[in-house]
């Protein structure tokens, strides 16, 4: 099993079950990050985790503060996809696969908008 971006006509394969999904907020600047698995159901959310709160970042009921960061389990169903979009006026996505993070554009275009998540096929 494999987790795979895409982006149009192009896909490329992560080679993991399990990625961290990691941005930093347009405003406040704190770091946001998901872990993702993909299931034969689809991909989970196993671990949202803020290095903060405020503008629209405060952490639900139930999050435990650790190592700097607000950690909780979302309730989601698993899902197909998740869309990603890129404006430019932030920094890119980052993807983290094993403690290796890379920007989402050393792996797809910059200007590859909307992109992708999902389990190869």
């Amino acid at each position: 099993m494999s987790i795979c971006l895409a982006a149009g006509a192009l896909v490329i394969s992560l080679g993991a079950s399990e990625i961290t999904l990691s941005w930093r907020h347009s405003v406040q600047k704190s770091l946001w990050e998901e872990v993702w698995q993909e299931t034969p159901e689809g991909l989970v959310i196993t671990e949202a985790r803020i290095e903060g709160s405020g503008a629209g970042m405060d952490p639900p009921d139930g999050a435990k503060l650790v190592d700097g960061f607000w950690r909780w389990k979302p309730e989601l169903p698993p899902l197909r996809e998740v869309v990603m979009r890129r404006s430019g006026a932030t920094a890119d996505w980052r993807i983290c696969v094993e403690s290796r993070c890379r920007a989402l554009d050393e792996l797809l275009p910059a200007d590859a908008d909307p992109v992708v998540m999902k389990a190869c096929g």
